[in-house]
Formats: C-alpha cells, sequence, structure tokens
C-alpha cells in the first residue's frame, strides 16, 4: 500500500492525499475523511521514501533520454538539469539508447534509488515496447514525457500539429500549393506534423502528399533528388526535422533548383542546422527549452502537493529564415 493506491481507492489526486497527510492546503471535510477512511483501513504509514510526495523528499530526480548527443534531447536534458539544480534537486541522466530492454533497465534502476520522480525526453518513449512499463511506474512515481504521451503520465507537448498548419497556411500565403511533407521517422510527434499538414492541405484545397524519407541528411537528401528525377511537381517541402529538411537543401541546390524562388523549404525544431545552412533553413520553433521549464515547473508542482493537468501545451513559432519568401 503507497499513496498511489491511497489516492486511487478515495477517487483523489495524489496531490490530496499529500495535504491530508500533512494537514496542509485547502481539502474539504468530506475529502479529508474519505482520504482517512482508506488510510485506516490499512493502517498505513508512510515511510521516508514514500515521502517523495511530501516531507522527506530525496531531491533527486531521473531524466532520460534516448541519445544525449541528439542537439533536441541535449538542450531539454540541459534544460531540466539546470532548472532542477536551482531548486536544490540533484539530477540523475540515463542515456537509455533505443532498446527497450535498456530502457527498462534504467527505470528499474532509478526506481531502486527511490527518485522523487522521472523525466522522459522524446517522443520515442510512447513506444509500444516500453509504454507499459512508464504506466506502471506512474503509478508508483509521478512521471513527465516531454513532447509525447504515455497513460498515466504527465505530459508536455508542444502543439506540433499547429505548427506545420501554419507552415502550410504560410506557403499558401505566398502563392505555393504544391506542398510536400517529408516524414523522416514515424514517432508520435511526427505523426502529429503530418496530422497537421494534411488537415491544413485540405482546408486550402490542397492534394496532401507525404514522402518516408531515411534517417539525416542522407535521407531528406535521397528522398528530394529522386523526386526530382521522376518530375515530381513541388513547389514547397516542409519537413519534418530540420536534419531532413538540410538533406532536402543540398538536394535542390544540387538539381539546379532556385530556393526559395522555385521551391521554398521548411524544417522543423529551431536547431543549429538552421545556421549552418545556405540559405538559412527556416523552421517551426516547438521551444525546447521551454518544454524542458515547464516539465520542471509540473513535477515539482507535483512534488509539492500541487494539482496540475495532466497535459501541458507549449505553442509553437515559425521562424523565418533564407528558405522561405
Amino acid at each position: 500500500m503507497n499513496i498511489y493506491d491511497i489516492a486511487k481507492e478515495a477517487n483523489v489526486s495524489t496531490a490530496t492525499v499529500s495535504r491530508v497527510l500533512n494537514n496542509s492546503g485547502k481539502v474539504s471535510e468530506k475529502t479529508r475523511e474519505r482520504v482517512l477512511s482508506v488510510v485506516n483501513k490499512y493502517s498505513y504509514s508512510p515511510n521516508v521514501f514514500a515521502r517523495g510526495l511530501m516531507s522527506a523528499s530525496l531531491k533527486t530526480i531521473g531524466v532520460l533520454t534516448v541519445d544525449i548527443r541528439d542537439m533536441y534531447y541535449a538542450t531539454v536534458a540541459y534544460t531540466i538539469e539546470q532548472e532542477f539544480e536551482k531548486l536544490g534537486y540533484s539530477v540523475i541522466l540515463c542515456n537509455t539508447g533505443v532498446n527497450a530492454e535498456q530502457k527498462e533497465r534504467y527505470i528499474a534502476m532509478l526506481t531502486e534509488k527511490q527518485v522523487d520522480g522521472m523525466i522522459f525526453v522524446g517522443s520515442v518513449f510512447r513506444d509500444d515496447t516500453i509504454s507499459g512499463t512508464i504506466e506502471e511506474t506512474a503509478q508508483k512515481i509521478p512521471c513527465v514525457i516531454v513532447n509525447g504521451h504515455v497513460e498515466g503520465a504527465y505530459s508536455v507537448v508542444c502543439d506540433e500539429a499547429d505548427g506545420a498548419a501554419q507552415c502550410v497556411q504560410y506557403l499558401y500565403q505566398k502563392g505555393r500549393s504544391h506542398i510536400l511533407f517529408l516524414q523522416n521517422s514515424n514517432t508520435y510527434s511526427s505523426q502529429n506534423k503530418g496530422r497537421g499538414y494534411e488537415a491544413a492541405m485540405r482546408a486550402f484545397g490542397g492534394e496532401p502528399r507525404t514522402i518516408l524519407a531515411g534517417p539525416g541528411i542522407d535521407g531528406g537528401y535521397r528522398a528530394v533528388e529522386l523526386l526530382l528525377q521522376e518530375g515530381v511537381a513541388v513547389d514547397a517541402i516542409l519537413a519534418s526535422e530540420d536534419v531532413c529538411a538540410v538533406g532536402a537543401l543540398k538536394a535542390l541546390l544540387t538539381n539546379g533548383r532556385r530556393v526559395p524562388d522555385e521551391t521554398a523549404l521548411f524544417g522543423f525544431n529551431n536547431s543549429e542546422f538552421c545556421s549552418c545552412s545556405i540559405p538559412s533553413l527556416s523552421s517551426v520553433d516547438n521551444r525546447m527549452e521551454e518544454m524542458g521549464r515547464q516539465a520542471v515547473f509540473l513535477l515539482y508542482s507535483i512534488l509539492n502537493g500541487k494539482e496540475q493537468p495532466k497535459k501541458t501545451m507549449v505553442p509553437p513559432n515559425l521562424v523565418l529564415r533564407g528558405t522561405t519568401p
């Protein structure tokens, strides 16, 4: 029996149980009696480790990424670590790789170390091979997913579907109608971008066309080069990642396409790749640092007994540079 079991049986949040047990915050008398009834029923007495949501916190947070070398994951993880350091917490950073068994080992290790909470960085953790483990863990320890969703966990996501839709709207306003979506992965994040793209294309009377590209710069390059060789009509491209867009840009320029005069190009993530390309890459800023800060605020609030929404949405921004008119 733990605080999560108490909350479930009393039909309240863990934050409410925390307030009742600590006699802090506003709780109605009826709710307080319901919680105490369950507590007394099981003779529940929280030990020092179970008080991670209460007064005897170990002040340690587990942060899990798939590959810390990736600029997206590195930026979010760095922001989380810095923000928690200001709050007096230590961070255990886990570089899990893509293997499901390795991810499970890291989750088990953090659970054994009795961290106060876990933050999973990236929609890749929504994968069916690991989401069940995260869901089970979230019943014992507060868990937050950055840019993804797993049942039972809290999530901080960018409205990337809206970001993709904004790109399509902007391009149509600039007279572009043969807009291609270049998708280089099949993650939760990429699927959301694709849905936003398709909905906007149909809203403007266009015909959506999604092309699957391989990973990295080479994947984007090969996909676009093949399209150009086949003579496909395309006057704008929205890529699901900046790295894919850089490959697409290389293919366009190599094949004599003028960018953005003949073909406009948007990337996604507003990463350092944008300033490295010539012309500089227009991109959707999904505000990685802000998502990291929101994840810290969310988890810290939960650990201090404050009720929070299961999902926090961060709006995206379009950043216009040299690859768009």
